[in-house]
């Protein structure tokens, strides 16, 4: 008949009445026919796979709400997976053909129940041929002793679940065995209802309360759609055991235990099950990511819709609102629209005539004069452009200069990668991602209950879309087990929500893990897991916990908004922490403490409301290449007996001071860039840290000795030579080849009791002093250094602090060049077109000034007043505009010893102008290549920098970081 024949509606009414197997041979009719089947998809398909007893919601029991794309397609899958237990038959090897030949099984149907044929279950299956169907009517079964299953059977209960309830223990004999729509409880003399040791069983729409199911190898098992009440499965070494949509509730131990070695010997179903499992991995399910992100009890919800994150740019404004998520984020929106353009005008400023510097390739030249006096200084002016820094700042003028075009480039090189790009970049994490080894449990749900999966002694397991919730942990991983984890959702557990231990690995990866009480992931005792694009967040502890001894790869994560440090690595933890995006933390980005160590690169560490990255307490990590920016508080610490290499970051836009440094520390700081923070650029403070500064909770009151484990980690530590990786060695703090400019206050401030390097930097553009010493009790060295720009003095030196000058140039400065009150060296430095004088010597200044050039084009050259002592000899004076060149009104003119300085007068008539010679302008910096170590993604962080902040008369609070404030 032709399908035109009746209305559509019509057709649709009439096929709702046929069953399965009719379906199908309307569906061979012809294309039209199978056309209209297909239509039936909301509703007779619908209604065979919800009315069918062997199964449930194709969704349940994670998101029984949520409707499958295709409701044939879900009933299809389940229909085919139904009939896993038969697929044994065994071919005649010695001829294919006689397959042809082979007579159909024929299955008979025994019923058990009150007036029936048999009234025990035990008789049943006594009587049951091979594949026979053992129907049991509704009511209670109890056995009094063990069943051995000797024949293939299958027992299926009538009516609806919980209607057939078993109290059995069952030993399974045979190959295969199928139990589905009954209730399952342990006999009085034993708590396990099921075993098996070579077999395979099939387990569908069941429910166990109160007992123990045990695989073991060459067993192999098939469990769908089945509860498990104050239950649990153990597996012993199997091939292979799948679970899926199963839902586990009240475990008093771990609900899944896999314990062993997947064993090579491998029983007939295997092979059927890897097809299976094959055939619906999630990883080939693009739709199902959403439905792991919609649990009820989701905690802070979906980050920022998009990943990239830079700073507000504001040009000339108040930072008091930079740190706003959603402004942020519209700056992003608006800057493909809009060109922030910096003008290089000169602001005169109302205190001090102190300049706040917009930057442009103009920036070094200062002078709020007349055009005429403007000549006049340009025919004396000293040319300083070509110096051994002039490449760093070259860089700090292209940074102000922000364009779509590099505000773009900036989002392309911070942007997480997707799970699918770090497969295909990351052969060992694809190996992972696919092996199908051990225990696979999929869509499942583990709720209200101690534990979730435990995997030991070299145990494999595989979880896949499934959710973990209220427990007191999900996964635990220890003993050279191997776990893969993708796209679960982890939740509100009372401890942490995965443990590795022992030498345990794996790969977990887009997974949504918040909301847990301790660390989101907690890996130590020689633990290596592979942790990829996962997002971990709400903790109410650490997102992540790397200690004694512990590894792993830590990339391309989310972790924010939890209440300690998003990474926290202590007790000789060595991660490698790469790619990931940490913000939003209400303590550190990333904490490193109690020798802990590690790789920490190219990462994003913005918004938290401690550090971005806090290292003490013996923490030695690498710290390369991240963008470290937009932070309620100092952009990196470095705490009492801090270590660490920190090379090549861009620390941009914190509220507090781009680095900070306490006493007792041996850090290494290079090639960064350390712009546009509130406070310092880089303050070195001499203040000890208290027992309470660091808050016990930051993650130091972790349960480090959870279930029994010792807490001394002696025998956990590497030796010296695995410890330390392979770089310069260093016995005194050192700050390098940095470009620090822009910061609120000075550029470098110091108050310090130890000795101190401070090498190559470019101090640009500060709004205070380039550098500050206000005490240092031993000798801070400060050479080859390119200060300039800043909108007070060059150089602050304090009473009572010890400093060597050694071949800075120090240029164009808003106040003296140096101006000293304490005791050291100033030799062969170049200071000039400061505001103020070159050299200014006051109060008890002892000084040993030589070989310096130096000229002041509004100021004397040099000044000496008050009790000043020293020597001031073989100076080379350039005469300014005032004619001033030297001024000594000391008490005690022998103290004060002035000779052998050379002047030069500047002629009008002569049109040779003056420059820096023999040598040429300092600083000279060997190898000048050093200062450009900085990596590309720190360069293209640079572009991002526009912003200027308003000067900060004030400093810090109290002379202590806004971390230290908040303690």
């Amino acid at each position: 008949m032709e399908i035109s024949g009746l209305p559509v509606e019509l057709w649709r009414l009439i096929l709702s009445y046929l069953r399965l197997p009719d379906l199908g041979r309307c569906s061979l009719v012809c294309r039209a026919w199978r056309e209209l089947i297909l239509s039936l998809d909301n509703t007779r398909w619908r209604q065979l796979c919800l009315g069918c007893i062997e199964c449930r919601h194709p969704n349940w029991p994670n998101h029984p709400d949520v409707e499958p794309q295709s409701w044939r397609e879900a009933f299809k899958q389940h229909y085919v997976a139904s009939k896993t237990w038969t697929k044994n038959t065994q071919d005649i090897e010695s001829s294919n053909c006689f397959s042809l030949f082979r007579r159909k099984k024929d299955r008979h149907l025994l019923c058990v129940g009150q007036g029936c044929e048999f009234e025990t279950l035990r008789a049943a299956v006594a009587a049951a041929g091979v594949y026979d169907r053992i129907v049991l009517l509704p009511g209670v079964y109890e056995e009094q002793s063990e069943i051995i299953l000797k024949v293939p059977v299958e027992i299926m209960g009538q009516g609806k679940l919980g209607d057939v309830a078993l109290l059995v223990s069952i030993d399974q004999h045979c190959p295969t065995t199928r139990l589905c729509n009954v209730v399952v409880m342990p006999a009085w003399f034993t708590p396990v209802v099921y075993k098996t040791t070579s077999g395979h069983v099939q387990f569908d729409n069941c429910n166990f309360e109160n007992g123990q199911l045990q695989i073991h190898a060459p067993g192999t098992c098939q469990v769908k759609f089945c509860t498990f009440n104050q239950s649990s499965i153990h597996f012993h070494s199997v091939a292979l055991g799948v679970l899926e949509n199963c839902e586990f509730a009240g475990s008093e131990n771990a609900s899944v235990t896999v314990e062993g070695a997947p064993s090579s010997e491998r029983n007939w179903a295997c092979k059927h099950l890897t097809t299976l499992a094959k055939s619906h991995s999630v990883l080939l399910q693009a739709s199902d990511a959403a439905l792991c992100n919609t649990s009820k009890h989701d905690g802070w919800g979906d980050p920022p819709a998009r990943n990239v994150r830079t700073c507000e740019i504001v040009v000339g404004g108040d930072q008091s609102h930079l740190f706003s998520a959603s402004k942020t984020q519209l700056v992003l929106e608006k800057a493909g629209e809009k060109e922030v353009e910096v003008n290089g005008n000169l602001y005169a400023a109302k205190e001090r005539e102190a300049m706040i510097l917009e930057t442009d390739s103009s920036d070094s030249e200062l002078s709020t004069s007349s055009e005429n006096e403007e000549d006049n200084r340009s025919m004396c002016k000293l040319s300083y452009q070509a110096h051994g820094l002039s490449h760093m700042l070259a860089q700090v003028v292209h940074s102000s200069r922000l364009q779509t075009n590099g505000l773009t480039t900036l989002q392309t090189g911070l942007e997480l990668k997707t799970l699918q790009q770090e497969l295909q970049r990351d052969k060992e994490a694809q190996s992972l991602a696919s092996a199908l080894q051990g225990c696979l449990v999929r869509k499942c749900l583990f709720r209200d209950g101690k534990g979730g999966v435990f995997v030991c002694s070299q145990g494999r397991a595989k979880l896949e879309g499934s959710v973990f919730r209220d427990l007191t942990y999900a996964v635990r991983c220890i003993q050279n087990s191997k776990i893969v984890m993708l796209k679960n959702d982890i939740h509100h557990c009372k401890a942490s929500g995965i443990f590795l231990r022992l030498a345990a690995g794996g790969l977990i990866a887009d997974n949504n893990i918040h909301s847990n009480c301790e660390a989101g992931v907690d890996i130590r005792k020689g633990a290596n897991p592979l942790i990829l694009c996962n997002k971990i967040h709400s903790g109410l502890r650490s997102g992540i916990v790397v200690l004694g001894n512990g590894k792993g790869i830590i990339r391309s994560n989310q972790i924010y908004g939890n209440k300690e440090a998003g990474i926290y690595i202590l007790y000789n933890g060595n991660p490698v922490v790469s790619g990931n995006h940490i913000f939003q933390g209400l303590a550190a980005g990333i904490a490193v403490n109690e020798n802990g160590r590690g790789q920490i690169i190219e990462n994003v560490i913005r918004e938290n409301q401690w550090g971005g990255a806090d290292i003490r307490r013996g923490g030695d990590p690498v710290l390369r290449s991240n963008l470290i920016c937009c932070g309620y508080s100092d952009g990196v610490v470095v705490g009492e007996r801090g270590k660490g290499l920190i090379e090549g970051n861009t620390i941009y836009g914190n509220k507090g001071c781009g680095v900070w440094i306490m006493s007792s520390s041996l850090p290494h700081i290079t090639s960064n860039q350390i712009g546009h923070n509130g406070i310092y650029g880089v303050a070195v403070y001499c203040r000890k840290d208290d027992a309470n500064d660091y808050l016990a909770n930051q993650g130091g009151n972790e349960h480090f000795n959870d279930e029994g484990e010792a807490t001394s980690w002696e025998n956990d530590l590497d030796s010296e030579e695995e410890r330390l990786p392979s770089r310069r060695p260093i016995s005194v703090a050192l700050v390098e080849s940095n470009s620090i400019n822009h910061n609120g206050a000075a550029g470098l401030y110091i108050k310090s009791s130890e000795a101190l390097n401070i090498i190559a930097n470019a101090i640009h553009a500060n709004h205070d002093s380039g550098v500050a010493v206000l005490q240092s009790t031993q000798l801070t060295r400060i050479a080859n250094n390119s200060i300039s720009c800043n909108s007070l003095g060059g150089v602050l030196v304090e009473t009572e602090a010890r400093v060597e000058l050694r071949g800075n140039g120090i240029y164009d400065n808003s106040s003296h060049g140096i101006a000293s009150k304490g005791d050291g060296v100033i030799v062969e430095n170049d200071i000039i077109g400061n505001r103020g004088c070159g050299l200014r010597l006051l109060q008890t200044a002892d000084m040993k000034v030589t070989k310096n050039r130096i000229q002041s084009f509004w100021d004397y050259g040099i000044v000496m007043l008050d009790q000043t002592k020293g020597l001031v000899q073989e100076n080379l004076i350039f005469q300014g505009r005032c004619k001033k060149t030297i001024l000594q009104q000391v008490s005690n003119a022998e103290e004060c010893i002035v000779q052998n300085n050379k002047l030069l007068t500047f002629k009008k008539k002569s049109d040779v102008a003056w420059a820096l010679e023999n040598p040429p302008a300092r600083p000279h910096v060997e190898g000048a290549a050093r200062g450009t170590t900085t990596v590309t993604n720190s360069q293209k962080v640079t572009t991002m920098s526009t912003r200027r902040a308003s000067r900060m008369d004030g400093g810090c609070h109290n002379n202590g970081s806004i971390f230290c404030t908040i303690l």
